[in-house]
């Protein structure tokens, strides 16, 4: 399973040209588009500076490093690998019909 993850939006709120506030969006890939194996999912976030989530700077000074820092990426990793578990890995198997039981006498 060779998971990729990319961060996909990052959108600065202003004021007082720093960034208040960072709407981040990080897409993960589970194999290639194709395989059988292959399942997505993005996660979003948004990172506040108002509630201690970083110290409000100019956006420019913001690394790929520093908005990853600000993104819950162990939650996501641990959600996306329950999520391939349950449709890649493990999949429910509904339970079959068997239309031919007759009730017993």
């Amino acid at each position: 399973m060779a998971v990729t993850k990319a961060m996909t939006k990052a959108i600065p709120h202003e004021k007082s040209s720093k960034a208040q506030e960072w709407h981040m969006q990080m897409k993960y890939e589970n194999d290639s588009e194709g395989d059988a194996t292959y399942y997505t999912t993005t996660f979003s976030h948004m990172a506040i500076a108002a509630d201690g989530d970083f110290t409000a700077a100019a956006k420019g000074t913001f690394s790929l490093a520093d908005l990853t820092a600000l993104c819950p990426v162990s939650q996501w990793d641990a959600v996306f690998a329950s999520q391939v578990a349950s449709v890649i890995t493990s999949p429910v198997v509904p339970p079959v019909a068997d239309k031919s039981f007759a009730v017993p006498s």
